[in-house]
C-alpha cells in the first residue's frame, strides 16, 4: 500500500492509512489503525458532529478552528522545528567539552610524541563525532592514536597487554587532572570533568588504514575499530536523505533518555539509517517528521530480538527489553499523528510529549 503524500488532494480528501505496509515493517500484533481521516464528500457539520473541530473548547485551549487554516498538518512545521532546536547543544557546551577533548590530547601528545598539539593524534568519535549529539550533552567520546613503537613496546609484556596499556595511559592523564578521579573500563579511560566526562580509546594505525583498539575483556586482546566508518555511513545517509538522518537519529535519542529506554546510541543510529533506506518520504523535510517518528517507531517495534550490522560484518543483537516503550511511543504517535492532520494542536502535543517530554511544545505555535 502506498501512501498519498500529505499535501496531495487524496491526503487531504479521501483519506490515507496511518500503518505502514505489513511487508516494509512486518506483523504489528495488538496495534490498532486509528480511524482515517474525513472521506471526500462530508460537510463541515458532519465533522464538527465527529467533533473532528472545534475540540479545543472542550479544553479550554486557545485552538483556532480548524477551517481558518490554510492547510492540515499546520503545525507539525513549528513543533519540531521547535524540538530540534531545543536538542540542539549550546554553544557554550559544545566549546566547553571540546576543550577537555583538547586538553586530553595535549596531555597524550607530550607523553608519547614529545610536541603540545591539542588536536594532532585525537579524533572526536561518537555523537560528537558524528555530530549526533543532544542537549543535555552526553560523554565526550576519543580515540587517540598512540605511536607504533608503543604497540612493540607492550606487546614484550606477558599478561593482559591492553589492560596494562590503559592503565599507563590513566596514569599519564592523571598527573596532569590529578583532581580527576579516573578509572579505566574494557575499551577506555573514563575522565570526568565538572562540564562533561571523556571517555578516551587508544589504539594503533595499522598498513590498511585501520585503526585497531584495546579491549580489556578476558585475557585482552585489540580490535578494529568501526567508528570512522560509522561516521562515514551516517555522512553518507544524511547527504541523502536530506538532513534527515541525523534528525530522527537526536529525536529518537530524546525518547531514549525521556523513556529510558534501554537501546545504545549506536543501535539508534544504525537502525534510523536502515529505516530511512526504504521509507518512501525520506527526501520530504521537517512537514513530514510527524509521520517519520510514527514509521520509525513501526519499523522498531518490528525489529525486537533482531540485530544490526556493523561496518566490517559486526552483528550485534537488539534484544527485546525496549519493546513494551516502543509500542507505547508508537500508540502516541499514532494519535499525535491524527490530531496533527486535524489541525488540533494541544491534543497532538499532549501525546508528543508522552515521547519526547518537554523538549517538544505541547501547544501555543
Amino acid at each position: 500500500m502506498t501512501l498519498a503524500p500529505k499535501n496531495s488532494l487524496a491526503a487531504l480528501f479521501e483519506g490515507y492509512s496511518p500503518l505502514p505496509p505489513q511487508s516494509a515493517f512486518g506483523s504489528l500484533a495488538g496495534i490498532v489503525a486509528p480511524p482515517t481521516i474525513l472521506g471526500s464528500g462530508m460537510t463541515q457539520g458532519a465533522a464538527q458532529g465527529l467533533g473532528l473541530l472545534g475540540v479545543s473548547a472542550l479544553f479550554g485551549h486557545n485552538q483556532p478552528p480548524l477551517q481558518t487554516l490554510p492547510y492540515n498538518w499546520y503545525y507539525v512545521t513549528p513543533r519540531f522545528t521547535r524540538l530540534l532546536s531545543n536538542l540542539a547543544v549550546s554553544d557554550k557546551h559544545r566549546e566547553a567539552g571540546l576543550k577537555k577533548f583538547n586538553n586530553i590530547v595535549g596531555s597524550l601528545n607530550r607523553r608519547y610524541y614529545d610536541h603540545n598539539s591539542e588536536t594532532l593524534n585525537g579524533i572526536v568519535i561518537g555523537s560528537w563525532g558524528k555530530n549526533t549529539q543532544t542537549a543535555p550533552p552526553r560523554d565526550v567520546d576519543a580515540l587517540f592514536v598512540l605511536p607504533d613503537h608503543v604497540y612493540h613496546r607492550f606487546q614484550e609484556r606477558s599478561g593482559n597487554r591492553q589492560s596494562q596499556l590503559l592503565q599507563e595511559v590513566k596514569d599519564t592523564l592523571f598527573a596532569t587532572n590529578s583532581r580527576t578521579i579516573m578509572r579505566a573500563d574494557r575499551h577506555v579511560v573514563i575522565v570526568p570533568f565538572d562540564a562533561v566526562t571523556v571517555e578516551v580509546a587508544v589504539g594503533f594505525r595499522c598498513t590498511d588504514g585501520s585503526i585497531i583498539v584495546c579491549d580489556t575483556k578476558g585475557d585482552g586482546r585489540y580490535a578494529k575499530s568501526t567508528a570512522l566508518a560509522e561516521a562515514a555511513d551516517l555522512d553518507a545517509s544524511d547527504r541523502a536523505w536530506n538532513g534527515n538522518s541525523r534528525a530522527l537519529i537526536r529525536m529518537v535519542k530524546c525518547w531514549q533518555d525521556n523513556c529510558n529506554v534501554p537501546l545504545k546510541s549506536f543501535m539508534i543510529e544504525r537502525l534510523a539509517e536502515d529505516f530511512l533506506l526504504s521509507w518512501q518520504f525520506h527526501q520530504q523535510a521537517v512537514f513530514y517528521y510527524d509521520w517519520m517518528v510514527r514509521d520509525f517507531f513501526a519499523y522498531l517495534i518490528s525489529h525486537a530480538s533482531g540485530y544490526v550490522v556493523m561496518p566490517g560484518g559486526e552483528i550485534v543483537s537488539l534484544g527485546a527489553e525496549w519493546l513494551n516503550r516502543a509500542q507505547t511511543a508508537y500508540r502516541n504517535a499514532v494519535n499525535a499523528c491524527q490530531n496533527e492532520r486535524d489541525n488540533v494542536q494541544w491534543l497532538a502535543g499532549e501525546d508528543w510529549q508522552k515521547i519526547f517530554g518537554s523538549k517538544i511544545p505541547e501547544g501555543g505555535l
